[in-house]
């Protein structure tokens, strides 16, 4: 981290109004959706590669034997080919899921991109609007 001169701080003394404030206010709330998207997408990748691992040793399982396969908070016994099945039905899910989210924050940046230009083109070097 560092240090902003004294000079350079109190350089630009732009009047705050009240719709610049509200491009701050819309900046924050979209820099914290993007967070608590980001989190939900690694939440989701640490599934999907778990859902990739479970299809690792299902390819090495007995085709005769029942297999546990978690549905929300319980394991349930299927047969091996329903198990495929479901596991390729959530794979399908998660990989869904992930797209949208993607999709999600790459609008959400976009519009923090072009509050990010308005805002340092008012205030300069008053406003940090990096993390």
């Amino acid at each position: 981290m560092r240090m902003i001169a004294q000079e350079d701080e109190n350089d630009n003394n732009a009047e705050v109004t009240w719709e610049d404030q509200q491009r701050i206010n819309a900046f924050s709330k979209l820099n914290t959706r993007v967070k608590g998207i980001e989190e939900k997408m690694e939440a989701l990748k640490q599934e999907k590669e778990a859902l990739d691992d479970l299809g690792m040793e299902l390819e090495l399982a007995d085709e005769d034997q029942p297999v546990l396969y978690r549905v929300g908070e319980a394991f349930v016994h299927l047969r091996h080919a329903q198990a495929l099945r479901r596991l390729e039905k959530d794979q399908g899910a998660i990989a869904a899921e992930l797209e949208g989210l993607a999709a999600q924050t790459e609008g959400c940046e976009k519009e923090m991109k072009a509050l990010k230009v308005v805002l340092y083109a008012k205030f300069g070097r008053a406003i940090n609007l990096d993390e």
